[in-house]
């Protein structure tokens, strides 16, 4: 099988951008009361969740846009739109919660889902060793290769 190089130093200068700028947007950027709304059933939610996903999307688009300019990467207008795309729609997604959630039992995983949540009645400490954290930040974690494979093809 032949490897067409320049796609994958594409992709292998996008995903770990995405990934480090994954990690700044999901835990410095996004606001606590947009992280403790977001997954709220009602237009509370959907607005708080919408506007985390904007300022996720500004800088994961941002740090592409940087490697695109500083690396001279052979991006292509389509490849970076549909990259972001794809990450910006998952990630709402997922981080309406009650998604990833009926995902996860869906799956079989609504034990590992449930993993780590204070329960009823005890006083508890809650933190983000959860297995709702993991199961969201894996989930991330695909999309976001998935979004560094279509920068890096399109």
């Amino acid at each position: 099988m032949a490897v067409h190089l320049e796609p994958a130093l594409i992709f292998a200068a996008v995903l770990p951008a995405l990934l480090v700028a994954h990690h700044v947007a999901d835990h410095w950027l996004q606001t606590s009361h947009q992280a403790a709304n977001k997954g709220r059933p009602d237009w509370l939610g959907r607005f708080s969740c919408a506007a985390h996903v904007l300022s996720y999307t500004a800088a994961t688009a941002g740090t592409v846009a940087l490697l695109w300019a500083v690396l001279g990467l052979p991006i292509s207008p389509a490849g970076f739109v549909v990259g972001q795309v794809v990450s910006a729609v998952t990630h709402y997604w997922a981080d309406r919660r009650f998604t990833l959630a009926t995902l996860a039992e869906w799956c079989g995983n609504g034990e590992f889902y449930r993993f780590g949540v204070p329960r009823t009645g005890r006083d508890d400490n809650p933190s983000l060793g959860t297995g709702a954290y993991a199961l969201d930040q894996s989930w991330h974690w695909l999309w976001l290769a998935v979004a560094a494979l279509l920068t890096a093809v399109l």
